[in-house]
């Protein structure tokens, strides 16, 4: 079974920031497949374009990818963005296209830490 990773999530664990995460979400990186939505990457690249990053979003994903076996998803862009055209509870685009991502793949799990996003997907790994 696949689960998806929020962008705090990825830094996180390409820093090594585990203590941020929670038992049940260290549990979810370890006995999932991970996958992350090219969103996330567009979204780290605009973290490393306003210097919030200091690394590229390819080297993040190569990091995991080695690391961790994280794979970007190749899901349907056309099915995201329908399914985001009714993700009306935030006007954060990555956000609604993040959730949409993994909505849209079969209510599939989202590793978040984010408390908007878990009160509106019930599928979150807090």
């Amino acid at each position: 079974m696949i689960a998806y990773l929020d962008t705090h999530v990825v830094v996180w664990l390409a820093e090594g920031k585990l203590e941020k995460l929670s038992k049940t979400a260290l549990d979810a990186v370890n006995h999932f497949d991970l996958r992350v939505s090219p969103l996330v990457l567009f979204e780290l690249q605009y973290l490393f374009e306003i210097e919030r990053l200091m690394r590229p979003p390819a080297a993040i994903l190569r990091q995991l990818e080695s690391q961790l076996d994280v794979q970007q998803c190749d899901f349907s862009l056309v099915k995201i963005t329908a399914v985001a055209m009714d993700e009306i509870w935030t006007r954060d685009p990555f956000d609604r296209l993040i959730v949409a991502h993994a909505r849209a793949n079969k209510y599939s799990p989202l590793i978040s830490k984010d408390e908007t996003i878990h009160k509106n997907y019930s599928k979150v790994i807090l």
